[in-house]
């Protein structure tokens, strides 16, 4: 699918009201990160536009999480899940970890470079950061340098789960089952991951040649 098609599709999404999640493509991704100077900012950006993780996900991340080795690259994710044990007992935390592949070579190159240049160790954090509410900082810096230039996007706001959405769909459009999908993003249910999958409805490609009328 072009990148023409897509963007039509998602503006026909939004006119039809379908309820999907907001997204960007990946042209209009890397146009944002091209407004982001800083390296250390720019790279978790370009990790949450990578991997689909959550913004507590990716914070969380340190050089031993990256397997970045031979021809199957990947990344582990660790998620603090509150499971409910029983009526009236305390919440406990269960660590839950997905591993989700790293297909660019370009951004494995980036991740290398980081750790190499600030010389981290392996269980240092990339982005040892208090609050997320710092990367919607980041976010928004870089929405504003491109509001200078006259650049704006279709999607606002933009956020850290935006990258998630963005990724989730950029697989999806590439043909990536969704069951790989659900699974690159820890849902538990493939009904969340479904949700995606309503703007096919509006691709008159899956219908091929079926005609209703004699």
């Amino acid at each position: 699918m072009t990148a023409e098609t897509a963007a039509t599709m998602r503006a026909m999404a939004v006119a039809a009201d379908l309820d999907l999640p907001r997204y960007l493509l990946a042209g209009e991704i890397q146009c944002l990160l091209d407004y982001v100077p800083d390296l250390r900012q720019r790279l978790l950006l370009e990790t949450l536009w990578n991997t689909g993780g959550r913004i507590n996900e990716v914070l969380a991340l340190t050089p031993a999480d990256f397997h970045l080795h031979g021809h199957q690259a990947f990344v582990v994710l660790r998620t603090l899940k509150q499971r409910q044990r029983g009526r009236g007992r305390p919440v406990r935390g269960e660590r839950i970890s997905r591993a989700v592949a790293l297909p660019d070579p370009h951004y494995q190159r980036r991740v290398r470079e980081f750790i190499a240049t600030f010389g981290l160790r392996q269980h240092e954090r990339f982005w040892p950061l208090s609050s997320d509410n710092t990367p919607r900082n980041w976010i928004s810096a870089a929405i504003t340098r491109a509001a200078d230039d006259n650049v704006t996007f279709p999607v606002d706001p933009i956020t850290c789960h935006t990258f998630r959405h963005s990724f989730a769909m950029h697989l999806l459009l590439h043909g990536v089952p969704l069951k790989v999908i659900q699974a690159y993003l820890g849902h538990s249910r493939v009904s969340s991951t479904e949700i995606y999958t309503r703007i096919f409805t509006l691709d008159l490609n899956w219908l091929g040649s079926v005609r209703f009328s004699q």
